[in-house]
């Protein structure tokens, strides 16, 4: 009995050991490939504020197309790109999206007219899929249920940071060719360099990524053996309680009632969540006419906050194993942040709490609601079906933009916009908890 006493210690231990080598060796470089993605993704809404001054034909509803086309071309590849990671190789799929990705990003400064910019950001998004959804399958390889919501939010805190990193670099990018006492360099101005300097990051990273991830525990050389052995162990352990009974293939996960409403709820709270990140910095230049130094440093809050709020939502989850409310709170109090900003106008103290407040909500969740498909299927079958759900969801960050935009564009005001995002987050949160996975005794189970 003592012998298998300290055989289990033993095994606990070397776990323990991995478990701690695998969070430091592997988040940092995907939380920095993730935060580039991110900022070449998102600094359209920086870019914009001199863009649409510079090109003749640029709007609001331009750029709210653009920002969304995106998203189409996003779709497309999404489901594949993830079941390549899930059955060929993470590191290659990741380090060919980051390089193509970045190639696209700085070649939107090349762009003339409408129709180049929607171009553009078409092929952006056909670049970048997989990326996302890949990176939450590849962590399935590597970290047991008890650790994956900490580790998912110390890998999305990334989507928050890059929106305090960047506003102040782009702003004093923004300013090259605005006037005499900053001439445009190799013949492009701001904008144009806004692009260019986050497309190379991208590049670089993705070159990083194919001589430093490891696909799996046993082909990791900075593990020993016996943590190989005890990591495996462990997450074929979790594989096996899951798909107890037979295993469903990928078309069968697809099409899978959860599913189904998990792509519905992601597809609600992106809407929310992509028309305010994209048009904030223009709800505030129009509510309250600041200059552009001090609107960059407003910015970064909500994001601040965020950080905050996704770091405390994943411990929080991981302790108390459970996942449902989690994930519904943090989304009802972004929707309730959204439905009350309108009211705010004229008090900018007020309208800053209320973005800090939606940030938190529809960032904090995130931790928690992507622990929901290995909670029912393992394998291909969650590969795809996460695929699925962020494809789908992602369709929201088109629709997001072009309500904000179109809404303001025929009305001259974001108000009913900002009612209409309050609203789909609200019937997100509704979603998830009708159908109740992701209960403490269901994670406990798993």
């Amino acid at each position: 009995m003592f012998s298998d006493q300290q055989t289990s210690s033993s095994h606990a231990d070397a776990l323990d050991r991995a478990r701690r080598k695998a969070f430091w060796r592997l988040l940092p470089l995907l939380f920095m490939g993730y935060m580039i993605a991110y900022v070449d993704r998102q600094n359209v809404a920086v870019a914009k504020l001199t863009m649409t001054r510079d090109l003749p034909g640029f709007d609001n509803a331009v750029i709210a197309m653009g920002a969304g086309i995106f998203f189409i071309g996003y779709v497309l590849l999404e489901i594949p790109g993830t079941l390549i990671v899930e059955r060929w190789s993470a590191r290659k799929w990741i380090c060919r999206i980051m390089v193509t990705w970045g190639l696209m990003a700085g070649l939107t400064a090349a762009v003339t007219t409408p129709w180049q910019f929607y171009t553009v950001r078409f092929l952006l998004g056909l670049a970048e899929a997989g990326f996302f959804p890949g990176v939450i399958v590849f962590l399935t390889h590597w970290f047991p249920s008890r650790d994956r919501a900490r580790a998912l939010a110390s890998f999305l805190i990334a989507t928050p940071t890059a929106q305090i990193v960047s506003p102040k670099i782009s702003n004093a990018l923004l300013q090259i060719g605005a006037d005499a006492a900053h001439p445009p360099v190799l013949g492009m101005v701001g904008w144009q360099w806004v692009y260019v300097f986050w497309a190379l990051p991208a590049v670089v990273l993705g070159s990083m990524i194919l001589f430093w991830l490891v696909d799996k525990p046993r082909q990791a050389r900075w593990l020993t053996e016996e943590e190989k052995a005890a990591l495996e162990t462990e997450l074929e352990r979790e594989r096996a309680m899951t798909s107890r009974g037979r295993r469903m293939t990928v078309l069968e996960a697809l099409r899978h009632p959860k599913v189904l409403l998990l792509a519905l709820a992601y597809f609600c709270t992106v809407t929310g969540s992509y028309g305010i990140e994209f048009f904030m910095p223009s709800i505030l230049k129009d509510w309250y006419g600041m200059d552009m130094d001090k609107l960059t440093w407003l910015i970064m809050l909500p994001p601040a906050v965020a950080v905050c709020g996704q770091l405390l939502v994943g411990w929080s989850s991981d302790r108390l194993k459970e996942r449902r409310w989690h994930a519904v709170l943090p989304i009802v109090m972004g929707s309730t942040a959204l439905g009350l900003m309108p009211q705010t106008q004229g008090h900018l103290v007020l309208t800053m709490i209320c973005f800090m407040t939606a940030f938190a909500g529809f960032k904090s969740y995130q931790p928690a609601f992507w622990t929901f498909p290995t909670l029912f299927l393992t394998e291909s079958a969650a590969a795809g079906s996460i695929g699925l759900i962020n494809s789908f969801g992602n369709l929201g960050g088109f629709l997001g933009p072009n309500v904000l935009g179109g809404v303001q564009k025929l009305t001259g005001s974001f108000v009913g916009g900002l009612y209409y995002l309050s609203c789909s987050m609200l019937v997100a949160a509704a979603i998830i908890f009708s159908f109740g996975l992701g209960k403490k005794e269901d994670a406990s189970a798993s």
